[in-house]
């Protein structure tokens, strides 16, 4: 069964915030760690359970994956992916990080999906 990905708000301001410090000090390496991201994102429609559930819930359809020091927080409900967050690895992971009611499709337009 194939589920659908599909990014909050929240997470896409993430990655755009990821990819701009990074952008800093090397672009090239601003567009390898992005292109990381979204590559273990993609295993995620056929493979969502592959990720260890999140340490700091007690919950087990919040998982996540990681993509170089970068944490891929995700829910899974029912046939859908949701991409929450995607922080640094050492910063700490709080509720408010979480964003999973909205969800945005245009992720697949803005860093082609």
């Amino acid at each position: 069964m194939a589920y659908r990905v599909v990014w909050s708000p929240k997470a896409l301001e993430d990655v755009d915030a990821i990819a701009a410090y990074i952008f800093r000090d090397s672009a090239s390496y601003a567009a390898t760690v992005v292109q990381r991201i979204l590559d273990s994102s993609r295993k995620l429609s056929q493979l969502p359970i592959s990720g260890p559930m999140v340490p700091e819930f007690n919950d087990g359809s919040i998982r996540e994956l990681f993509a170089y020091t970068y944490r891929i927080i995700y829910q899974i409900q029912g046939n859908t992916v949701t991409i929450a967050a995607v922080i640094h690895g050492k910063r700490l992971l709080a509720q408010a990080h979480l964003e999973t009611d909205e969800q945005d499709d245009r992720a697949s337009k803005k860093y082609e999906l």
